[in-house]
């Protein structure tokens, strides 16, 4: 579905979503497993994705180092079942599989059998009262070797292979969907030569967060992590682009201009300020200009100088990653951060002292639950605001000739 929606009038006009798509309008989805779930709330990127093209409530429930059998809570801390209830979950994207794989090739049985015991335990349940929960299973990343630190790390990721694979068998056999991370992981890190995404060979960087999470999100929704794709042949005025629609095409002298309408969300720009891996580059929204005279030609949007290079590298193709609309795109992935931390104040305190502890009964304690119950609301009227449709915009890009 296309999250922006053009004002006709007084209309807002909607696109059907895909019926294709794992997720669907109005789900409310629920994220759970290892840190690598939990992370995913910190950074933002799929959940943004995934909010600029579809209606969707989501709450993160991953907990570092959460396996399938061990879920380490404090006391008294609610049950995964009451908060699903509570959130009156349609889709719950399970992830699993890293912690599980430091068993080796001798647990992958064990593996198996707890993860089918998962799957028959929510497909069983109804917690938003009406049907019964869809799952989506999610393979662990691949193994990154790090030379010294990460010692073993053929065998570590030969287990982690292993493990993908009984995750899909398991997965197939009940016909659940299944997301393939170790795959994609294991090509993006054989192509990375000195760059890394991860930390230790495990934990992903925010480069690898963003990387990653296109991959989750295009294979939830259909189109989520499909980025714009802008050609134009300067000399014929024609053109072609995915994601946004060009018109209005003119050629005075050297410079060229035409208008933009942003039928889809600008992509998230990466987390870094310096080049990203080539392998990244259709990850990315690109203006291609064929047919340029030579020399250097500057990008303007709104009048807003975006990015400057020469006829050669715009016939390739420059990345587009500063534009109003991607600032636009940076600051919702900020509102779909602060919703996130305000869930978590609300369903996971960090002083559990206060609510179970010695502290119950003091002033701060007895204060907690209505502060709870606050958090909660915050982060409901936050996500109110992230659901709203957003009416599409038309901005006047503009390609500068340096020697006019």
């Amino acid at each position: 579905m296309n999250r922006f929606l053009p004002l006709i009038g007084a209309i807002l006009l909607t696109t059907p979503a895909q019926a294709d798509s794992i997720v669907r309008d109005g789900d409310h989805i629920a994220i759970v497993g290892n840190t690598f779930a939990d992370q995913l709330r910190n950074h933002g990127y799929m959940e943004t994705l995934l909010q600029q093209h579809a209606d969707i409530s989501l709450r993160n429930l991953g907990w570092a180092g959460d396996t399938l059998t061990q879920r380490d809570r404090p006391t008294n801390f609610p049950t995964e079942e009451t908060t699903l209830t509570e959130q009156k979950t349609d889709v719950i994207i399970a992830c699993f599989g890293m912690g599980e794989a430091f068993a080796g090739e001798q647990g992958v049985a064990a593996f198996k059998n707890n993860l089918k015991a998962f799957i028959a335990s929510h497909k069983a349940k109804k917690y938003n009262g009406q049907s019964s929960a869809r799952l989506v299973i999610v393979s662990p990343i691949a193994y990154e070797d790090h030379g010294l630190t990460t010692p073993n790390a053929a065998a570590r990721d030969k287990d982690l292979a292993a493990y993908t694979a009984a995750a899909k068998e398991t997965a197939s056999a009940v016909g659940v969907p299944f997301i393939d991370l170790y795959t994609p992981t294991r090509a993006m890190m054989d192509k990375s030569g000195s760059k890394k995404y991860t930390t230790n060979g495990i934990h992903l960087t925010p480069l690898g967060y963003w990387a990653v999470s296109h991959i989750l999100a295009g294979k939830l929704v259909e189109g989520a992590a499909e980025p714009w794709g802008l050609t134009i042949d300067a000399q014929a005025k024609t053109s072609t682009a995915d994601g946004v629609k060009l018109s209005a095409i003119k050629a005075e002298k050297k410079n060229l201009s035409f208008s933009v309408t942003e039928t889809t969300a600008a992509s998230p720009p990466p987390p870094t300020n310096g080049k990203t891996p080539a392998h990244f580059a259709k990850q990315r929204d690109t203006l291609t200009i064929k047919n340029l005279s030579p020399g250097e030609y500057t990008l303007t949007i709104d009048g807003v100088d975006i990015s400057t290079a020469d006829h050669v590298e715009w016939a390739q193709g420059v990345t587009i990653d500063s534009s109003p609309a991607h600032k636009e795109a940076q600051n919702f992935r900020e509102e779909v951060k602060d919703k996130n931390l305000q869930f978590l104040y609300n369903w996971k305190a960090l002083n559990q002292v206060h609510i179970v502890g010695e502290r119950k009964r003091s002033p701060s304690g007895k204060a907690l639950p209505a502060e709870q119950i606050e958090f909660n609301n915050l982060a409901i009227q936050k996500e109110k605001i992230l659901r709203q449709p957003r009416e599409v915009k038309t901005r006047e890009w503009k390609l500068t000739s340096h020697g006019l």
